[in-house]
């Protein structure tokens, strides 16, 4: 499954991940400042949920294109929905 996404959930995808990408560097400098483990594992639980918005995302719109291309076979309608399901319940 190719990731197609439009240019304007592309770019929110990215701005997830780029957010997720500048907390991890906070955290690693909080651990390496020997900062509060309760604070580390607030952090660590804010970019986990980041990170999973950003695959929920793209799952979400291998949904959308999926429910589009309504005219595929049976066959290959079902072997895509195993596959998003599969996915989906990665993240879960």
């Amino acid at each position: 499954m190719e990731l197609d996404m439009a240019a304007d959930e592309l770019k929110s995808v990215l701005n997830r991940l780029r957010r997720a990408q500048g907390q991890i560097a906070g955290i690693i400098k909080m651990i390496e400042e020997g900062r509060d483990c309760e604070d580390v594992i607030t952090q660590l639980a804010a970019v986990s949920r980041a990170l999973d918005r950003a695959g929920f995302a793209i799952i979400a719109t291998g949904l959308q294109h999926c429910m589009a291309e309504g005219g595929q076979a049976a066959g290959d309608r079902d072997a895509m929905r195993a596959r998003l399901e599969k996915l989906f319940l990665s993240l879960a």
